[in-house]
């Protein structure tokens, strides 16, 4: 086995990528399934009394070379895939199925666990934690079924992996494989800098000219600027039906029997464990808890930013009419004059705004922030990592090292789509401890020349500020063991660092102190400044609807027997919402990877707008302490949510840092819905 995919070598204990090759996966992954399995056996089959030391200790580093294997073969599946690594996804995907379940549902571990929680009164609070947790986890994963259901739980959770690691290889092959010219007679509207981008794609590419790609932060900009509405509808189409069988790839890429498969498999997994279906299965441990809370708060946002919508859409319309388009107001429409209305309404042109916004620039805010929130330090260094364009810095406090911070911001084809934050390595103290390698990947247009500045815009700096949110919490987590560690919380817990990070992108303070002018070095003009804050609620009604509707018909597929024909119920629950025909879904289901390519945020794509119920409630205790970097306000941010990880139920972190339960009116005050 090559040792750089288990005894990382590289500085500050980095893997060494440039040692790694594909052919070392395939031998390593075998070794540390065996290396784990026979861990896991010795533990299960150890004759002593089961006690915390030789039970749940042991089960903590049981596969800690499988996790190293895995993390480095799945961070590069994510950022830079290529036919030998999917192949080599769809070999590994139903071994590590079965190898979990096989751990899951050992009633031997299982009786093992409960014997040490029978006295866990006396274990101290993180020791009790992590038992209870792997008490409730084995009883999840199926550890007291017996004879024929628990054969079939083992074959489900194997084809689930299968499935969902097909439908997300789908999804980026359309993605990859979509490439639209645009000719230099049709570039109408399009501003430079989007020019630019579109020119280096091409260039990327081999091609001359510019092109649209489905580079989320190359597609939304053309929809926005493009006054050629027949190519805004072909992009618009492209993006929409990735997955579908339509899109790029034709029916070799099409994702919808797997998702009616995946939705019937997970309703059967969730009544084997004896619930009703799989939303009750997978809210149980959540804050929601059941399906009829998050509906009820999601309904509560809908009808308040329905209104706002419906009152955007008709002014939208009417300047549509206005243009002589004797048409109703299309999704290929909707961005484009909400952009002309948000542009005449707060005279805010994004070409004005980005030269202001560079990614060095949007860097500095971050780590200024959290330098002035949590006392972090940031120092690059240099670390043979898997593209050139992959940075790297040490973060420390007061002389102590935090944890490596890894930064992937640039969209290339082999990457997938989106922005996420990952861990090579989580925090925890067993024996001499370690820190956290944490990664932020995102999709931003790269530079159109080597050495020239890469430009964000507004919805990319909130990017980088939510994406750096959840890397602090695993920089600042402080606990004793990895299961818990850092993101290891509840899901509709796990955005409320994230979303609570955006905030301080829009303090003019802070955009005052870096947002410099990328020739100039000017500061962003005062009058700019308050354009582009003014503008933050533009197109708010637009947003949360789209949101709203992929989080309810991801609710809906889960609740009750699930759908013979997944597009048709989903059809049902559009119509039941009323939903704007030109506002379409954000993540339309053949291509919902939140939901499909895992199931992380099946029945809990509502915990984006669950974590900002609370993120807006714990902002504003920094307003009412009287200053946005409040130093007793961000210690107790640290102490009580950033720190703990999963070292305690997520409602209880939160009434320790805030002593009360959130509302709903922030968020729908910090959205300007009321």
């Amino acid at each position: 086995m090559n040792r750089e995919l288990t005894d990382w070598t590289g500085p500050y204990g980095l893997p060494r990528f440039d040692l790694i090759s594909d052919e070392d996966f395939a031998p390593a992954m075998q070794q540390a399934l065996a290396d784990a399995n026979a861990a896991i056996e010795a533990i299960a089959a150890n004759p002593a009394p089961a006690s915390f030391d030789n039970t749940l200790a042991a089960l903590e580093v049981a596969e800690e070379t499988l996790n190293n294997v895995c993390a480095v073969f799945y961070t590069l599946t994510g950022v830079d895939s290529n036919d030998k690594r999917e192949a080599l996804s769809r070999e590994f995907a139903p071994l590590l199925a079965a190898h979990g379940s096989k751990v899951g549902m050992d009633k031997r571990l299982f009786d093992r666990v409960a014997a040490v929680w029978e006295g866990a009164d006396a274990l101290p609070p993180e020791d009790r934690r992590i038992t209870e947790l792997a008490l409730r986890d084995f009883r999840r994963a199926g550890a007291g079924l017996k004879g024929v259901d628990r054969d079939r739980m083992a074959a489900i959770r194997q084809r689930l992996a299968v499935l969902s690691n097909q439908f997300g290889q789908n999804v980026l092959a359309d993605e990859r494989d979509f490439v639209m010219p645009i000719p230099d007679d049709r570039l109408a509207g399009l501003p430079d800098w989007l020019l630019a981008a579109m020119r280096a794609a091409a260039s990327e590419r081999g091609l001359t000219g510019q092109v649209v790609t489905l580079n989320r932060s190359l597609i939304v900009p053309f929809l926005q600027y493009s006054d050629d509405r027949e190519l805004r509808e072909a992009a618009w189409r492209a993006w929409s039906l990735r997955g579908s069988g339509q899109g790029a790839g034709g029916a070799k890429t099409d994702n919808l029997p797997l998702i009616a498969e995946i939705l019937a498999l997970r309703h059967e997994r969730a009544q084997l464990l004896g619930y009703a279906d799989f939303a009750a299965f997978k809210l149980e441990p959540e804050m929601a808890g059941t399906a009829e809370r998050v509906e009820e708060l999601l309904t509560e946002v809908w009808n308040a930013a329905k209104k706002r919508a419906d009152a955007d859409g008709a002014q939208l319309s009417m300047m549509m009419q206005d243009d002589g388009i004797n048409a109703d107001l299309a999704p290929w429409d909707w961005r484009y004059y909400a952009e002309r209305k948000r542009r005449a309404e707060h005279d805010l042109d994004e070409a004005e705004v980005k030269p202001y916004l560079t990614l060095d620039a949007m860097l500095g805010a971050v780590f200024d922030v959290a330098n002035r929130l949590f006392g972090l330090e940031f120092e690059a260094f240099d670390a043979p990592l898997w593209s050139p364009d992959v940075r790297a810095w040490r973060i420390t406090r007061d002389g102590q090292e935090m944890a490596i911070f890894l930064g992937d911001f640039f969209a290339r084809p082999s990457k997938r789509s989106g922005a996420w934050c990952g861990a090579l390595r989580y925090q925890h103290k067993i024996g001499a401890g370690q820190r956290a390698i944490v990664t932020n990947v995102c999709n931003f247009t790269p530079p159109a020349e080597t050495g020239a500045p890469a430009f964000l815009s507004w919805d990319d700096a909130h990017t980088l500020f939510h994406e750096f949110g959840h890397a602090l919490h695993h920089i600042l987590s402080d606990v004793a063991w990895p299961s818990i560690s850092g993101t290891s919380v509840a899901r509709d817990f796990v955005e409320l660092p994230s979303q609570l990070y955006e905030h301080w992108l829009e303090q003019p303070e802070v955009l005052d102190r870096h947002a410099r002018h990328a020739e100039t070095g000017a500061a962003l003009p005062a009058d700019l400044r308050d354009r582009i804050i003014a503008a933050g609620n533009a197109d708010q009604g637009f947003a949360t609807l789209e949101y709203l509707q992929s989080a309810l018909v991801d609710l809906a597929f889960h609740r009750g027997a699930p759908p013979a024909d997944p597009m048709a119920r989903q059809a049902e629950v559009l119509a039941a919402l009323d939903a704007p025909v030109a506002i379409p879904m954000r993540h339309a289901t053949p291509h919902f990877a939140h939901v499909f390519t895992g199931d992380g945020y099946s029945s809990g794509y509502y915990s984006y707008l669950w974590s900002e119920v609370m993120d807006a409630d714990a902002f504003e205790a920094f307003r009412e302490a009287g200053d946005v970097f409040d130093p007793e306000t961000a210690r107790r941010l640290e102490k009580s949510i950033l720190s703990r990880g999963g070292s305690a139920p997520a409602d209880q972190l939160w009434i320790e840092f805030r002593e009360r339960m959130p509302g709903v009116a922030p968020l729908l005050t910090g959205r300007g819905l009321i």
